[in-house]
């Protein structure tokens, strides 16, 4: 049994408190929201996750003192953009506590990947990232999941993989933290241009080799920056990929097919109403690809869907029609 702080109560972070407090650890959830903050206390509800139950072993405070304090680590999930100023908010309680990223994205500003941002601001920060294909709403009424933890630190990984593993959860190990960030952010991108696709009504042909020529980008990107081929290939790359890119679960996925269907940008962000991490993120990746000399068609494309007027119908003939190339 361990004391566990998680920072940021939206559906993942409430659906990771879920199945940690199902398995007899003591949580405590941070919230920004006060109503949110009584609504978990005192109904037991999430509003994100409403066929979901919390245990009376989960305790939500605007607090970050009184969550912190006695925790063995902290699970920090937070959208990406609050990353840094909600890190700044509560580092000082840190210590040696082990400090495990669970969103996923990047760093609008800097282009910087989460673990570079924590590192930045506490140098000598115990850091891992927890990644793979998983839906907060089907974590939080326990359906079996694997996901896999990154860390260069030998402890962190043997304490997040022997916390989290049960009958529900299965955790996996590696080394390479910045591939299993990069996977987790840019399968956004892709999951968000397959739902386009679907918006569009293209059909499985088409979302075939959108996910497969999607996840080329993505390994080739991502061993620009200093990720392993093969983690992209595993569980926080292919396997996020596609969880994200199939489900109506996937809120990247819901706001792709909202824009196939003709409807604005801010007019998605409204129906989907949570944060949409690829929207935040693709001008970020097609910034990264033009840096380092990275052909990324498929991210290039819905860059110009969402910034440049492009037409769906457009973008799939442009990417149609590019010159003759060898797989």
């Amino acid at each position: 049994m361990k004391n566990i702080a998680i920072i940021g109560s939206g559906s993942w972070g409430t659906a990771l408190a879920i199945n940690l407090a199902n398995s007899g650890n003591n949580i405590k959830l941070w919230s920004y929201n006060e109503e949110e903050k009584r609504i978990i206390n005192e109904e037991k509800k999430c509003k994100f996750l409403p066929d979901a139950i919390i245990p009376d072993n989960v305790y939500c405070s605007n607090d970050f003192e009184k969550v912190i304090k006695d925790a063995d680590f902290i699970l920090h999930v937070t959208p990406s953009k609050f990353t840094r100023d909600t890190f700044k908010k509560y580092k000082q309680y840190v210590g040696k506590k082990p400090v495990i990223i669970c969103s996923k994205g990047f760093e609008k500003e800097s282009l910087k990947t989460l673990d570079q941002v924590l590192k930045e601001e506490m140098p000598e920060v115990r850091l891992g990232v927890l990644s793979g294909p998983s839906h907060a709403e089907e974590v939080s009424i326990g359906i079996p999941t694997v996901l896999v933890i990154a860390s260069e630190d030998e402890e962190v990984l043997d304490l997040v993989q022997t916390t989290f593993m049960s009958e529900k959860m299965r955790i996996y190990t590696s080394t390479d933290v910045r591939g299993v960030e990069l996977g987790g952010a840019l399968k956004n991108i892709i999951a968000f241009c397959a739902g386009v696709a679907a918006g569009i009504g293209l059909g499985d042909n088409s979302f075939a080799a959108l996910v497969t020529r999607g996840l080329g980008e993505i390994s080739r990107i991502g061993e620009k920056l200093g990720g392993k081929r093969e983690t992209f290939y595993g569980l926080s790359g292919l396997g996020d990929l596609i969880v994200t890119c199939l489900s109506n679960h996937s809120r990247n996925r819901r706001a792709g097919i909202l824009i196939g269907q003709g409807k604005t940008l801010e007019e998605a962000k409204k129906e989907v109403g949570m944060v949409i991490e690829s929207i935040d993120n693709i001008d970020v990746a097609y910034e990264l690809g033009r840096k380092n000399n990275v052909y990324m068609p498929v991210i290039e494309t819905v860059y110009n869907v969402i910034y440049n007027n492009l037409s769906p119908q457009e973008a799939v003939k442009n990417l149609m029609t590019r010159d003759k190339k060898s797989e």
